[in-house]
């Protein structure tokens, strides 16, 4: 599995209010099978979760989710909620998973935080540090690697327009999922088993997490123009009810093929790495990262459950940040070459100084030996 996988899903057309389009993702039938249920937290603000290994997951945590595989289908979604102080970004520290998903209660059933599977996924990236002892990095980088890591990201109630939005946003028929827009760039997909699941679950879209490119599209992105279907009366004409049918049902087809060859065209196509964290009996719950290719592409991190061929019965996306990505870039080039700085330069077909400036631009810079750093450089500007 490389690929987001989104068959038996239907794209219908969008809705729009001022820069923010939601587009509605609807099933013929449920996932059989699978549903998803509520966890209810009490209190409020951030909150911690104990990896173990004395690390420990710090974030916004606005509700959690349980996945039951029962197969009785008789329990519908909910959710709680958990809000920090208004205004403030969410930063979450990480190392590794260990009890970001767990069993809960019977072995049917699983307790997860949606959304920070992903974002542990992507801060435990190369988590590890020099695995060599290189001159270039401090003892401290040797000893602890990356810690603390943290980065920053907005609560939905934080992005101008989505809370009403998503307040008047009309569901359809069999809805079991959204793709939304910011100033038409796509901000995250969301995707659930059941029509029932959704319909409670919807609301929860205001409370998520979302990438600082987001917030700024919203501040500053212009509105967006609203989907319009126009029928012609062509040589074969309308003649009756059926035939306008038929016209509407190849608009929204037509709809469709441009949406997903173009605006979702970076989310579908992309290669993703893949990380499975749970068996659900006939399902599996992973996440994934980005091959963090420079170039302008948009990349997402997430989390997925499929079923057994691929297909994605639950999903939750994060789109990451200009920086975030040119973060992840760095890492996987000082990994590729032992985190060997000279290395990495003749690999990036740049200066060592030039790396030292993005290891410090990425906020690496506090792992460097800076008197062995400064020498190097002084060494190469003399020579």
């Amino acid at each position: 599995m490389t690929r987001i996988d989104l068959t038996g899903l239907g794209v219908r057309p969008a809705q729009v209010w001022g820069g923010v389009r939601l587009v509605p993702l609807v099933r013929d039938e449920p996932v059989p099978g699978l549903r998803l249920h509520r966890e209810v937290y009490g209190g409020w603000g951030a909150d911690s979760v104990e990896l173990g290994d004395r690390t420990t997951y710090t974030s916004y945590i606005p509700h959690g989710f349980v996945a039951d595989w029962t197969r009785t289908g008789a329990e519908a979604a909910a959710y709680g909620t958990r809000l920090g102080a208004e205004g403030e970004p969410a930063t979450v520290p990480v190392r590794r998973l260990r009890r970001m998903a767990k069993r809960r209660g019977r072995e049917d059933r699983l307790r997860f935080l949606p959304l920070h599977l992903a974002l542990e996924g992507y801060l435990a990236l190369h988590f590890g540090g020099p695995s060599v002892v290189w001159d270039d990095w401090s003892r401290e980088a040797l000893r602890r690697g990356l810690s603390p890591r943290a980065e920053a990201a907005y609560a939905g109630w934080a992005v101008p327009g989505l809370a009403e939005a998503l307040r008047i946003f009309e569901l359809h028929p069999g809805q079991c999922g959204l793709l939304l827009y910011v100033a038409d760039a796509l901000a995250a997909a969301f995707v659930v088993p059941h029509p029932d699941d959704y319909r409670l679950l919807h609301p929860t879209l205001v409370e998520d997490l979302y990438g600082e490119l987001v917030h700024q599209y919203a501040h500053y992105g212009a509105p967006v123009p609203e989907f319009t279907a126009r029928i012609r009366d062509g040589a074969g004409g309308i003649r009756g009810l059926a035939d306008l049918r038929a016209a509407a049902l190849g608009q929204e087809r037509a709809w469709a093929a441009a949406h997903d060859g173009l605006m979702a065209r970076d989310l579908l196509e992309t290669s993703y790495s893949f990380e499975r964290v749970r068996h659900l009996g006939d399902f599996g719950l992973h996440r994934f990262l980005p091959p963090f290719e420079r170039g302008g592409r948009e990349q997402h991190i997430g989390e997925v459950i499929t079923d057994r061929k691929g297909r994605a019965a639950y999903l939750k996306t994060f789109r990451l940040s200009e920086n975030q990505i040119r973060k992840g870039y760095l890492l996987n080039r000082l990994a590729d070459c032992d985190w060997h700085l000279g290395r990495t330069a003749e690999a990036l077909g740049s200066s060592y100084a030039e790396v030292v400036r993005r290891v410090r631009g990425a906020g690496l810079g506090p792992l460097l030996d800076a008197h062995v750093v400064a020498r190097r450089l002084r060494e190469e500007q003399e020579g």
